[in-house]
């Protein structure tokens, strides 16, 4: 296996909690206790260290791959842009095709795939008028099917994928590259954020403008599932030629991101999410267009539990805090007493695991705290997006699921609505952000009817023999 480089400087994640005089460290997806020792101790005292020989290799190695470290990309060498080839599906936009190659700029390779366009005279002039190499296809084979033979036609060690809806920042491709010091990196993204060619963006767009499904946040990460950031997509990737063999999986029409991202982590490489730098999408601005796009995706969660199987399910839970919100959906007197006896009851056989640690009661109150406000988000998404159409039948015969429904719509607006500081006003976000999630559900629904299974839609219990 290939070792991280001399000089390879890494840094604890922000979210990395660094307790008992650094004797413990807590952080990473799924959540990790660590406790390091003396040596590690010492390299981590400014919560940033390079590597220098094997000792100090192998720990930062271990971070990388829980998630608890990432890399000081600013230390790392760049990458000649000899080295990288573009890919860029197509099937007719012109006038987007235009504007991402101008992005690009000139003296790149790029291999411009035309997706069997309408008109593809148009979109060989494009190409030709910037350089790219122009590849036809003559049947339509879909987004993956597009990439996988643009893909054939690189030579150079990196490829970067940009759909023509993109615009690449000037700093994108050539901060994402320096991942790649990293041997075990196969795949690195920017954060996608919205672009926008006119004065009047309208109440959809500004929704989506602060809650793009493509969008995953202020915060970089180590991408794999599960994690906060559990998949990358392919509106913008840069990836290692070696790692992505034949690509994506043709047959997949939606999902073939999550698909590839999964299947590379699974084969032990590793993947990032880098939120520092941005590239910019042409967000839809219609409603009807922008709800079908949301269903669209939805149906891949049937596919992906197919492939990946309980890595696709809408909440995990462990059996302790499944049973607390069971409790607190019972809505009865002893609803909130039984919740907070089961967390109590983890928090103490939590602290007898972490002993080791100064303080375990305080830090397993912390962790128990953290699992539950996490249930209980896990439990709202399940009433509102993944299972609305059996909350939509109890609302009209159940008292309490109406009061757990409104409680958890009023609770995720707020929320979200803070999170995001988005431009749109409460009302509009909040009802942007129910048909967002009406219309994903009923994607979800749409393929498990279809592929004649539940599998997408059933949570995970885990830890049921430990």
């Amino acid at each position: 296996m290939s070792l991280l480089p001399i000089g390879f400087r890494v840094r604890l994640a922000p979210d990395v909690r660094v307790s008992g005089g650094g004797t413990v460290l807590t952080g990473g997806a799924p959540l990790r206790v660590l406790f390091p020792g003396a040596a590690a101790r010492a390299l981590l005292e400014n919560r940033e260290f390079s590597v220098t020989d094997r000792r100090s290799r192998a720990l930062a190695d271990k971070l990388l791959g829980y998630g608890i470290a990432e890399p000081v990309t600013a230390s790392l060498p760049p990458v000649s842009p000899a080295q990288v080839t573009y890919v860029v599906p197509v099937r007719d936009r012109p006038a987007a095709l235009e504007r991402l190659l101008h992005s690009i700029g000139s003296g790149k390779a790029v291999v411009v795939v035309d997706d069997a366009s309408q008109d593809p005279d148009t979109i060989a002039e494009v190409a030709a008028r910037h350089g790219a190499d122009y590849l036809p296809l003559a049947e339509n084979g879909g987004p993956a099917g597009a990439r996988n033979a643009g893909l054939s036609r690189v030579l150079t060690p990196f490829v970067v994928f940009a759909d023509s809806d993109m615009v690449l920042d000037p700093e994108t491709v050539p901060q994402l590259l320096r991942h790649f010091a990293d041997p075990l990196v196969a795949l690195a993204a920017p954060r996608i954020l919205g672009w926008n060619p006119g004065a009047d963006r309208g109440w959809i767009y500004r929704y989506e403008d602060s809650r793009s499904s493509l969008d995953l946040g202020a915060r970089s990460s180590l991408v794999h599932p599960r994690a906060p950031v559990s998949w990358l997509p392919a509106a913008c990737l840069v990836g290692r030629v070696e790692a992505l063999g034949s690509g994506f999986s043709p047959e997949l029409r939606v999902a073939e991101d999550v698909d590839l991202v999964w299947a590379l982590v699974r084969d032990g490489w590793r993947v990032r999410y880098d939120a520092s730098v941005a590239a910019r999408h042409e967000h839809r601005r219609e409603l009807v267009p922008w709800l079908g796009r949301k269903a669209f995706y939805g149906t891949g969660a049937h596919e992906l539990a197919l492939r990946h199987g309980s890595n696709v399910a809408p909440a995990v839970f462990s059996p302790w805090s499944a049973a607390a919100m069971l409790a607190l959906l019972a809505q009865r007197r002893w609803s909130v007493p039984a919740a907070a006896a089961l967390a109590g009851w983890t928090t103490l056989r939590l602290a007898g695991r972490l002993r080791r640690g100064p303080q375990p009661v305080v830090l397993a109150a912390s962790l128990t705290g953290q699992g539950m406000l996490a249930a209980l988000g896990q439990t709202s998404a399940l009433l509102l997006r993944h299972w609305w159409p059996l909350t939509a039948v109890g609302v009209c015969v159940s008292r309490r699921i109406r009061r757990a429904a409104l409680a958890a719509a009023l609770a995720d607006v707020v929320v979200e609505y803070v999170r995001t500081g988005t431009e749109l006003d409460i009302v509009r976000f909040a009802v942007a952000r129910r048909l967002d999630d009406l219309a994903y559900g009923a994607g979800v629904w749409l393929g498990a009817v279809r592929g004649r299974s539940l599998r997408a839609l059933k949570p995970e219990i885990t830890g049921r023999r430990t």
